[in-house]
């Protein structure tokens, strides 16, 4: 593949958790996130992408996130739980994105915030509309995904680099 292939990332934040007496790394989903996750799925089935790989924080309420929303895709990608993802600076996120294969054309992130914001907000150079505004103004909700499109090599992903393509929130 060319480094100047178009890509996508999606970056999707993980359902509603409960608030329980486990540790933050441990907390499962709440019932409305239980809701919310295959609700999730079927709207990214439905931008039609088809990822290549799915990095996936090992938190559990990521994993249950990623069990409900995987259900709804046409095609399981391949997926790497991946410890680094779990309270991720920016820093430590676009390193971890600038790792992956040139083979991978269609990312999926699912994590965390602050960090899932932090990340879109840093790449979306442009956007298509008022995505950003309006992502900015939502503060990236529970179960909410950005799409982000840029051309190049992984190992080129940084600020400004992406476009903002689509931003969605399961209670707009």
């Amino acid at each position: 593949m060319s480094v100047d292939t178009p890509r996508r990332i999606v970056l999707l934040r993980h359902a509603k958790a409960d608030w329980s007496d486990e540790s933050d790394h441990e907390r499962p989903l709440a019932e409305r996130g239980r809701k919310d996750a295959p609700v999730a799925g079927r709207r990214l089935a439905g931008t039609g992408i088809g990822f290549d790989l799915t990095l996936c924080s090992t938190a559990v309420r990521t994993r249950e996130t990623w069990k409900l929303a995987v259900h709804e895709l046409s095609q399981r990608p391949r997926t790497v739980y991946e410890d680094r993802l779990y309270e991720a600076s920016l820093g430590e996120l676009i390193a971890l994105l600038n790792e992956v294969s040139d083979e991978v054309s269609d990312l999926l992130v699912i994590g965390h915030n602050p960090g899932m914001h932090a990340l879109a907000d840093a790449l979306a150079g442009e956007s298509d509309g008022d995505l950003l505004p309006r992502m900015n103004r939502s503060g990236f909700p529970t179960s909410a995904y950005a799409v982000l499109a840029f051309n190049g090599s992984w190992k080129s992903v940084e600020h400004g680099v992406g476009r903002l393509v689509d931003f969605w929130t399961p209670h707009d």
